[in-house]
């Protein structure tokens, strides 16, 4: 039996160009189940769900469908960090190794917490053999990943940690909370409960799975015949299995194959950096929560102000070592440049996601804005489906002024 492919939920008046941009993406651009939402000022402006959530069996994407959205969990992951460090658990500027002795190993006692969350330790590509038992003990994961020694000296450099930076904060936070808590425990606890999010960075055993999207990811060997829409450098380096860029993603090896995400184990276990799984409406909300000064979490100005700064860059350049691309990160996200703009200005802070699921906070135009999908898409960034959200977002904005 067919199942429609028929737009529901609600946008406020002023947005109906965003609809329009949603359903856009299913006779336009081939999309199969997603969902979009924004907060303005605080309040739910754009709320959109659509298509097909699992495509074997034609299950319709409902409005609490949630999906894996793989690196757009590093920006709930980062915000776990912001609300820690807000109440003075750190100093992004301190050594990690003041607050995780066992890090300090192989060159790495003066990599400060700042360096680490900027993607600038060279921790990218983890040498220890890891497989699902380890990664589902944080103790053991811990252990493995403080020796790795550097790729680079630490700071003159960056390249994207996909993978492996969600377990270097986890451990840090769990040395630095009373309670020891793991950042996807952190994270629920101090985030998504004050919030009331449906977002999970380790999915509870008792979670429905008829409430998971199945991702349709894409072959590595396809990136080879969307060199357009990929950095040419990337595609060639992924599938070399001896760069820096393939080893990143392949330990172990599953982590970097998209459809393996779709896996109950995979779910199960907290992958900080790559497996969050939840709804649009709930990303957006808690990015809305940052983007309009943390009143309900009662973060610090001090925090705030510190995500809302330009990045810094590392001493040899915005060159990244990993997705062989010019980048900007800082604390834990991805912040506005030249070949990535976003938001109003640089004040922006936010994390893509593999596919081109794109979460961020605006906090010059008070905005929270989350996209999620379950087909995946070829861009590392700027997704035509999510450019086109995005444009009409502000669009809208501008003219309700």
């Amino acid at each position: 039996m067919a199942v429609t492919l028929a737009v529901q939920g609600e946008v406020k008046t002023g947005f109906e160009r965003v609809r329009k941009a949603f359903e856009r993406n299913f006779t336009e651009h081939g999309e199969l189940g997603a969902a979009f939402s924004v907060y303005h000022k605080g309040e739910k402006v754009v709320d959109l769900w659509g298509g097909i959530a699992d495509e074997a069996t034609n299950t319709p994407w409902q409005e609490d469908t949630m999906t894996v959205v793989f690196s757009t969990t590093k920006g709930m992951s980062a915000l776990a960090m912001a609300v820690a460090h807000s109440r003075g658990l750190f100093d992004y500027d301190e050594p990690v190794a003041t607050y995780w002795s066992d890090f300090a190993q192989n060159g790495k006692a003066n990599v400060t917490v700042r360096q680490m969350m900027n993607h600038q330790a060279g921790l990218c590509a983890i040498d220890e053999p890891l497989d699902f038992d380890i990664l589902a003990d944080p103790d053991k994961t811990a252990a493995a990943i403080a020796k790795q020694k550097p790729a680079w000296e630490p700071g003159t450099k960056h390249g994207y940690h996909g993978v492996s930076l969600g377990w270097y904060e986890s451990a840090l936070l769990s040395c630095v909370d009373p309670q020891k808590r793991t950042i996807g425990q952190y994270f629920h606890d101090e985030i998504a409960k004050p919030l009331g999010l449906d977002f999970y960075i380790g999915l509870p055993d008792d979670m429905s799975r008829s409430r998971i999207a199945t991702i349709k990811g894409y072959q590595r060997w396809q990136m080879l015949f969307n060199l357009n829409k990929m950095p040419r450098k990337f595609v060639f380096a992924m599938l070399n299995p001896g760069s820096l860029t393939a080893k990143t993603f392949a330990n172990p090896a599953i982590l970097g194959e998209l459809n393996g995400y779709n896996e109950p184990r995979m779910q199960k276990i907290e992958l900080p950096a790559s497996n969050g799984i939840g709804t649009a409406r709930s990303i957006a909300k808690a990015y809305s929560e940052f983007a309009t000064g943390g009143k309900t979490l009662g973060i610090k100005e001090e925090t705030l102000n510190a995500l809302k700064k330009p990045a810094n860059p590392p001493r040899d350049g915005a060159f990244d070592e990993v997705l062989r691309m010019d980048t900007s990160f800082s604390l834990g996200f991805l912040k506005p440049f030249p070949d990535g703009e976003f938001g109003r200005n640089e004040q922006s802070f936010g994390t893509p996601g593999a596919g081109g699921s794109f979460g961020f906070a605006d906090p010059v135009a008070e905005i929270g804005y989350a996209y999620i999908m379950n087909k995946s898409g070829f861009y590392l960034l700027d997704d035509p489906r999510e450019m086109g959200l995005r444009n009409a977002v502000y669009q809208s904005l501008d003219a309700m002024a």
